[in-house]
């Protein structure tokens, strides 16, 4: 059973920055992502990591200010983000697919999620 669960949210101003945390457990390799989602929209992917390779995608929004990173001796998911902006706040989700290499970005390519983490940035 693959279980995630997410930490390291909280409020920020404008500008700074936060790590987000996902702790893994029933998991070997396959693809980690992130998702994050607003009041009213549709959760959007944001960041992926092919766990096998270390290979990283990203989404245009964060692209040059997020990084998604893997401790694979910690079993544990980051994503460090930084020059945060108010369109930043959400609720933050990983998501897991025991799939060799990462194929999608829809969330219909992923099948296990953690609880989700709040974001505000103000």
């Amino acid at each position: 059973q693959v279980q995630l669960v997410e930490s390291g949210g909280g409020s920020v101003q404008a500008g700074g920055s936060l790590r987000l945390s996902c702790q893994v457990s029933g998991y070997t390799n396959g693809c980690l992502a992130w998702f994050r989602q607003t009041s009213g929209k549709e959760r959007e992917w944001i960041a992926r990591l092919t766990a096998s390779s270390g290979l990283t995608q990203y989404a245009d929004s964060v692209k040059g200010r997020f990084t998604v990173s893997q401790d694979s001796a910690k079993n544990t998911l980051y994503l460090q983000m930084n020059s945060l902006k108010s369109e930043d706040s959400a609720i933050y989700y990983c998501a897991a697919v025991l799939r060799y290499v990462c194929l999608g970005t829809s969330l219909s390519d992923f099948n296990f999620w953690g609880q989700g983490t709040q974001v505000t940035v103000s």
